[in-house]
């Protein structure tokens, strides 16, 4: 093993770093201290590891060592990471970015976090989120704000904004996080990374639940998901985390269907640059559009419109009435809907739901932006429904760019975060990548080709 570690090591992707480990060209200590020294190097201005768990780590990272002299192999056996703030990590604390919950401290590790570690990664702490995981900045008053690697003065997005900004930062090679109104897609988006909301249901979210809550039914629409800096290093996570969970485990096997295609040749793209609801700025909309002429080059059948495509602005509707009463269950002065109505709404889910299956007859892919806008500058007006952002010169609220989070969301739908480019300031943009429910595969690979066809993460000025 080599007696240093590299910077040109700590850069590689996950996979590349536990076949590394695998082939014992670096040890797990050796990693875990070099990501340990680069968090303590690089992450003061930018403040996305707010939870720091290194004796712990070291400790785990001696047992994975152990474990690779033995001979034995994990699917991420000795790899650093991190994990979203919200996951609970036994003997850390979860607060969700706010004092509500006073100094609650986990007594076990979530579902996913079990998962990871039973895989041999080893968590070297928890990253930054909003209050209550709800917004696209990542900013509390527990731990303070996260910064935007690429410009300081910028949201990393949210809520899992401190996932992002520590991936893009060079920190750490993968993360773990949540979504339900964007969490993964937008931070992986304004930060330049890949992110992968997953198929609702498909990992379990025990142990991703406010500290008030006991782990009950789960949170409708709510998902938990990885980032990384590369579309394989996705898929190598969900590997480790997709399957059912305690209950369903007793009679419930995974098979996941494998992507539908090996060839960006082979794949039938809708491209979806237009929201009834929500804006778009110009230079995105160009990015997809390129994108897109890149993907007809490469030999895809790219569409720019189909009558198959639910009513927009009916499921944005629908999205937020269910979100809504979803996020503001147990909040002093939330108005609640009766069971009668909350059915009828899940029926009108489940036609959507019909409707999108129809459309993935004819098409392999959606793709479509992430958000309206690149990062934005830090907002710190505590009315949120008072924020604005600028999209195209016009003024707009603030809220409005949901629809594009929504658009998976609502139908339970996979949904890849992938790197696009850079705006003329400099800043990264993507897209995602909506796919047929169960089939995150299909989005996942790919997305996998267009990083192979086109790149994917780039650098940040500095990092």
């Amino acid at each position: 093993m080599s007696e240093t570690m590299s910077s040109v090591d700590l850069d590689a992707t996950a996979t590349e770093l536990v076949a590394a480990l695998a082939a014992r060209k670096v040890g797990a200590l050796e990693l875990t201290d070099a990501a340990i020294a680069r968090i303590e190097a690089r992450d003061g201005p930018i403040n996305a590891v707010v939870v720091r768990d290194f004796d712990r780590a070291r400790e785990a990272a001696r047992a994975a060592d152990d474990a690779l002299a033995r001979g034995e192999r994990g699917a991420l056996l000795g790899l650093p990471m991190t994990v979203k703030e919200s996951h609970n990590v036994a003997g850390l604390p979860t607060t969700w970015g706010t004092s509500v919950f006073g100094k609650f401290v986990a007594s076990e590790d979530a579902v996913g976090v079990a998962r990871l570690k039973a895989a041999g990664a080893i968590i070297l702490g928890k990253t930054n989120v909003p209050p209550f995981l709800s917004d696209w900045q990542s900013n509390n008053p527990i731990y303070g704000r996260t910064r935007n690697p690429w410009d300081l003065e910028r949201t990393p997005g949210g809520s899992s904004g401190g996932a992002a900004a520590a991936l893009a930062a060079r920190m750490i090679p993968l993360e773990y996080g949540s979504d339900i109104g964007g969490s993964i897609r937008v931070p992986a988006h304004f930060c330049g990374v890949f992110g992968h909301k997953p198929s609702y249901n498909l990992v379990p979210s025990r142990g991703h639940e406010p500290p008030n809550v006991p782990p009950g039914a789960g949170v409708i629409l709510a998902v938990v998901g990885p980032l990384a800096r590369s579309a394989a290093d996705l898929s190598l996570a969900m590997d480790v985390l997709a399957g059912p969970g305690e209950f369903e485990e007793r009679g419930y096997r995974l098979d996941l269907k494998p992507a539908r295609h090996a060839r960006l040749a082979d794949y039938r793209v809708l491209l979806l640059d237009h929201h009834p609801l929500a804006p778009l700025d110009a230079e995105i909309r160009a990015g997809l559009h390129d994108l897109a002429a890149g993907l007809e080059k490469q030999g895809a059948k790219v569409a720019r419109s189909s009558d198959l495509l639910p009513d927009l602005a009916k499921a944005q509707e629908l999205y937020s009435s269910l979100l809504t009463t979803a996020m503001s269950r147990g909040q002093p002065g939330a108005q609640s809907i009766s069971a009668h109505e909350w059915l009828t709404k899940l029926d009108a889910q489940a036609e959507l739901r019909r409707q999108w299956a129809v459309l993935f007859d004819s098409f392999d892919v959606v793709l479509a932006p992430a958000a309206s806008t690149a990062a934005y500058p830090h907002d710190d007006n505590p009315d949120l429904n008072a924020r604005t952002l600028t999209v195209n010169g016009q003024t707009v609220p603030y809220f409005l760019q949901i629809g594009w989070s929504g658009v998976a969301t609502v139908a339970n739908l996979p949904s890849t975060a992938i790197p696009v480019g850079l705006t003329k300031a400099g800043l990264p943009f993507g897209a995602q990548v909506i796919g047929p429910y169960l089939e995150d595969r299909t989005t996942l690979g790919f997305a996998e080709l267009v990083e192979r066809a086109f790149g994917g993460v780039r650098r940040p000025p500095g990092f």
